[in-house]
Formats: C-alpha cells, structure tokens, sequence
C-alpha cells in the first residue's frame, strides 16, 4: 500500500509539469483557435536548451529558466510571423500544415546537429526520505517551478492590463478590436507566452528523464489530453488536470506495465470527449 502510495506522490509531481506544458497549448489554442503542431518540437528544444546552457554555465538549472522562458518568447515571435500569423482566421487545416511544416523543420535540424542519441542534464538536488520511499529533489523541484510558473501566468491573465487584452481578444476579437485593442500585437505575445511555457516544460522535463530530439512528441500527445481534460484557456485548469493525469499514472503504473499507460490516457481522452467536450472544468463552471 505505501508503494502505491509513493507512486500516486511521485505522480502527482511529473504530472505538475504536465500541466505547465499543456498550458502553452491551452493559451495558443483558446486565443488563437490555431492547433499548435510545432508544440512537441518546441518542448524538445527546452530540453536542449537547459542541456547546452547547463554545460556552459554550471548553476543551479532553475535559475536558467528565466534566460530560457526569454528566449521562449523571443522565438515564439519568430515562429509566429513566419509561420502563423498568415493563417489565423484561416480554416484549421492551414494552421496544422503551417504548424506541422517548422515541426519537421525542427526536428529535422535538430536530428542533423544532436542525431536521435539520448542526453541527459547532470544535476541533481538531494531528495526527502519518507520511511522506506525518497522523493528525488529534482522531481520535487520541478512540480514547485511548474506550479509556480502556472500561478505567475495565472496573475498575468487576470490581473494585468495585457493579460485582460489577450481574454479580451479570446472572447471576441472584433470587439477587442472596437475598443482600442491591437489583436495582432495580442495574438503575437499570446503565441511567445504559449512557446515560452512549451520550452521551460521542456527545460524541466530534462532535470527529470534522459531525452531526444524526439522525446517532445510523447509531451505534445501528453498536452492535448490535458488540455480536453481542462478545457481551452483555463491556466488552473490544465495545472489540475495535468496533476490528475500524473495521479493516474502513479496509480495504475504498480499494476500495469508502462507500455499500457498511453492506451489508459487516450481511452481517457475519448471518454472525455464524449462527456465533456468543453472540458471537466469549463463543464463545472457553465
């Protein structure tokens, strides 16, 4: 019993960084109605990004995600006015095959410069022992950044004038539009703030597991199953359910092999989908 305990602990912390890289998605998605294809190539590039700025600079990796959530948002704009902001407004279609289009791109460089070899961030934090069970600090570390994270975009949304722009754009654009709003300028910092939360997921999923180029493909999958769990737009939301998903992983991973986890979570998906195609929580508040 206190194995399972332990799982459904160790669960609920990877599932805090689930959430944080779901929001990215959320925000791009509810803001933007634009399916962000280029998501799993974006949280690859967080995992190297910590790699290659942790190899040159040994400090602690936490206080390198303030240059690496930076330098999120500043190629968030980059791939926004290559790649995206000619399709919004355009059907869905355009904007999965222009999303998809700098994924491969993405991946493609990244194969040539890293190949598909794993890597690894050597840094570690002491953990907390609890009777027979230790809590990796590197785990607890992570679940408190991305929780941190999330709040501080939370803060963002709805207690900051641009923050009030970009919900205002999301409810109806043309209105924001009427009063004074540049939705361009809007769609463009919502896009880097969706980039940038991709990235530091990313950057914190590399203090936990060794990592490809390719690894961001299991967080992008990852991230829509949170993101119908949530509901689109709701920064809390996708936290919470990002953290249940992590809870489900530690309850049936004692049980089943890890191999069946994805079917488990994609068997979720689709009931939730069913039942609640707004999301859990968008449901609740209606």
């Amino acid at each position: 019993m206190g194995g399972i305990l332990a799982s459904m602990l160790d669960g609920l912390l990877v599932g805090a960084v689930y959430g944080l890289a779901a929001m990215g998605l959320s925000l791009i998605w509810g803001v933007m109605d634009v399916i962000n294809l280029t998501h799993g190539s974006m949280i690859a590039l967080g995992m190297f990004f910590l790699y290659l700025m942790y190899s040159v600079i040994h400090t602690n990796v936490y206080v390198l995600l303030i240059p690496i959530i930076i330098g999120g948002m500043v190629l968030g704009v980059i791939v926004y006015w290559m790649a995206v902001h000619w399709v919004v407004g355009r059907s869905q279609l355009m904007s999965l095959l222009s999303t998809f289009a700098v994924n491969m791109m993405v991946i493609g460089i990244g194969t040539a410069i890293w190949s598909t070899s794993p890597y690894n961030v050597d840094f570690s934090l002491p953990g907390i022992t609890v009777g027979p069970y230790t809590f990796t600090g590197n785990h607890i570390a992570a679940a408190i950044a991305a929780v941190v994270i999330a709040l501080g975009l939370e803060l963002f949304l709805y207690r900051t004038r641009f923050g009030k722009a970009i919900r205002a754009v999301s409810d109806n654009r043309d209105a924001a539009e009427l009063m004074g709003i540049s939705s361009t300028g809007v769609l463009t910092l919502a896009f880097a703030i969706g980039i940038a939360l991709a990235i530091a997921s990313g950057a914190l999923v590399s203090t936990l597991f060794p990592f490809t180029i390719l690894s961001g493909a299991v967080y992008q999958l990852k991230s829509f199953v949170v993101t119908v769990l949530a509901g689109l737009g709701k920064p809390l939301g996708a936290l919470i359910a990002g953290l249940l998903l992590g809870l489900l992983e530690g309850v049936v991973t004692p049980f089943i092999a890890v191999s069946w986890v994805p079917l488990i979570e994609f068997g979720l998906f689709v009931v939730v989908l069913i039942f609640f195609p707004r999301g859990i929580f968008v449901r609740a508040n209606a």
